[in-house]
């Protein structure tokens, strides 16, 4: 089975029911995570959950049929999610596939693969098991998801905030789904009892999450603009912002680039295109003047590099979890330099 995330949604009961192996991949990395997350949910016993990394499993290879066949010690169930890069993966699940016996759910959510990575082509064709390929949304879809999430957590909002939520969150599903938690438990709302939420509501439990953001540390960092970064990085320090979900605001715009890039062609003009994805609302307006300099600087090799060096400065932080903020530090000054190179 194959699907993207516009008829994912549509799929994921059937897939849940019937499918032993998920591949999620695409360059929204939130999107694939959370619907890795909502297969888990539909699965009739979940059960444990068993994490592997894909480095474990290109090191070892059978441990995924070991693990996915073993049995847990009081007899649970359980299910194995994998976090893994590209094709990482690739041999243990043709191993886990080839072998006999019963098998639990796999899980996996492969960062900068996609629906023509081998582990993809591996799994396509089958009938147990799912290949999800997953694009950045726009501001316009994420809004229509912020609203769907609102109305399934019965809290009742309106395209402007539906909007501002997504614009606050920079387009990730899986802080969206936060922000949408915290506004029914503020507003004491369920699906048995639906609440309206309004912009000052919003900001009682938002304001944080707006106005202490990350984009203005990833618009100096990717714009080259090294006389800002000392002043962010501080910021970053004082506020205690999250080094792996600041990083995951980089990795989101790096697949905005990325998307953008695509539809631009290696010869279109850059201000004409960005200004054109604002008027079609694909763009918010407030990002205008950030994604022409950025997609300036970082496109083909460049931009390819640079998501390279995210993925790596990613595995880093989750390796040396005490050392998280020095080291995200360091990366994002290489990358401030290398963008500052091209004006």
């Amino acid at each position: 089975m194959k699907a993207t995330q516009r008829d994912f949604k549509g799929m994921a009961v059937r897939a849940a029911a019937q499918a032993k192996v998920f591949f999620f991949c695409g360059p929204d990395e939130a999107g694939a995570h959370q619907a890795a997350q909502r297969i888990v949910e539909l699965l009739p016993d979940a059960g444990e959950r068993i994490d592997l990394s894909g480095g474990d499993l290109k090191r070892d290879p059978v441990r995924l049929g070991d693990e996915a066949r073993s049995i847990s010690l009081f007899g649970d169930t359980r299910h194995i999610l994998v976090r893994a890069s590209g094709d990482e993966a690739h041999d243990a699940v043709e191993i886990l596939l080839g072998a006999e016996g019963e098998a639990c759910p796999v899980l996996i959510v492969a960062t900068g693969a996609t629906d023509k990575s081998r582990t993809a082509k591996l799994l396509a064709a089958r009938s147990d098991a799912l290949v999800a390929m997953f694009y950045p949304p726009d501001l316009r879809s994420m809004a229509q998801d912020v609203r769907d999430m609102a109305d399934a957590a019965g809290v009742k909002l309106g395209g402007d905030l539906a909007e501002r939520i997504a614009r606050a969150v920079s387009l990730d599903s899986r802080l969206a789904q936060s922000e949408i938690a915290k506004l029914a438990l503020y507003l004491d709302a369920s699906p048995q009892a639906p609440r309206n939420a309004d912009a000052a509501a919003y900001d009682a439990i938002g304001a944080r999450t707006e106005d202490d953001g990350f984009m203005p540390l990833v618009n100096a960092v990717l714009g080259g603009e090294a006389g800002k970064l000392p002043g962010e990085l501080r910021r970053m320090s004082e506020l205690g912002l999250n080094p792996v979900g600041l990083l995951l605001a980089f990795e989101r715009r790096a697949a905005q680039l990325a998307q953008l890039a695509a539809r631009l062609g290696p010869r279109g003009e850059v201000s004409g295109f960005v200004k054109a994805e604002v008027t079609a609302r694909r763009v918010f307006f407030k990002d205008e003047r950030e994604l022409i300099t950025q997609l300036s600087k970082w496109r083909g090799p460049r931009l390819a590099r640079l998501v390279a060096r995210l993925i790596e400065l990613h595995r880093a932080l989750l390796a040396n979890s005490q050392n998280a903020e020095l080291l995200l530090a360091q990366g994002l000054t290489e990358i401030t330099r290398a963008a500052s190179v091209r004006s």
